[in-house]
């Protein structure tokens, strides 16, 4: 049975789990769920997915669903991981098999999921509400800032996050990373040359340009 993923093209976490399908090299159907059109309301929809949200993986006999990335949920992170367990002999091993080395790259996980999205998400929510100054905003740009920070400290230790190889700690920023460099927040890169280098190395990666292909922003 073939792989089937439902979601939206300007999905965060749509494209998260379109490019982990493309780095393990799985070949799946794209259906795309209209959004603005409230095709993910509908009683079919939500037959497989009871939170009508995107995205939604079919497998075989496995359904696995996700919440939109914007109400700062994990969802499309637990799809990768089982796109990366599932086949794990195809394409890009996004997966460290040493002990330690998996507990380094499961820090950075969470770290993207709950240090980096959650000020992201805000500033996502307020580019597309128009509101693009205040206080609020320039409280969640000082806040991902200080993420970046972070990371560059790393990334002057290891060429990826979880260490010197792409793993899903690198493929989960993918979509906020690419939404950054288009904007006005690039500058931030300016002043990180570990954090511009790595951007720059995976928004090349093929799995993600053919997903920003299809991506509006």
């Amino acid at each position: 049975m073939a792989v089937k993923l439902y979601g939206s093209v300007d999905s965060e976490a749509t494209q998260r789990v379109q490019a982990c399908l493309h780095e393990k090299e799985v070949e799946f159907e794209f259906v795309t769920v209209n959004t603005a059109a409230g095709e993910h309301k509908t009683p079919s929809f939500l037959a497989c997915s009871p939170f009508g949200e995107v995205p939604v993986l079919e497998d075989g006999a496995v359904t696995l669903f996700g919440l939109n990335i914007r109400l700062f949920v994990t969802e499309s992170r637990a799809i990768t991981q089982y796109i990366a367990h599932k086949y794990d002999g195809n394409g890009t091993d996004l997966i460290m098999k040493d002990p330690v080395k998996l507990a380094v790259q499961t820090v950075w996980m969470d770290t993207e999921n709950q240090r980096f999205d959650p000020p992201f998400s805000k500033l996502i929510e307020a580019a597309t509400q128009g509101n693009r100054g205040g206080q609020d905003v320039r409280q969640y740009e000082k806040k991902l800032e200080n993420v970046l920070d972070v990371y560059e400290q790393r990334l002057k230790e290891s060429k990826y996050l979880a260490g010197d190889s792409f793993t899903l700690a690198d493929l989960h920023h993918l979509p906020g990373m690419h939404f950054l460099r288009s904007t006005k927040a690039k500058g931030w890169f300016q002043g990180r040359p570990h954090v511009r280098a790595w951007a720059a190395d995976i928004l090349s990666r093929p799995a993600w340009v053919k997903v920003a292909a299809m991506s509006p922003w």
